[in-house]
């Protein structure tokens, strides 16, 4: 019989969900900041999703390197190049 998970307001469930469905945010990043164990996180997508997205997203993440830290070989969920700053606040790139 799966632990009962931790009591959790709907915001939060909303924020797990959010990040389990991201490709980049691995399942230590859920347990760093809701203390949700892997295990957990599968128990509630499980409760929380229909049938068929349930499938959809334990196809998804099943085996997916970046969803374990461990596994991943991305240091920074984003390339950022080292001049994005000054891009970013270049008026000229800027026109639509």
């Amino acid at each position: 019989m799966p632990e009962p998970l931790p009591a959790l307001t709907a915001p939060q469930i909303d924020r797990i969900m959010e990040m389990a469905w991201e490709d980049r945010t691995p399942f230590e990043a859920i347990f760093a900041q809701f203390g949700l164990k892997e295990s957990e996180v599968i128990q509630l997508m499980r409760r929380e999703l229909k049938p068929t997205s349930w499938r959809l997203w334990r196809a998804r993440v099943q085996g997916r390197a970046t969803k374990h830290q461990v596994k991943s070989a991305v240091d920074d969920a984003r390339f950022k190049a080292n001049r994005q700053r000054s891009i970013t606040l270049n008026k000229i790139s800027k026109r639509g």
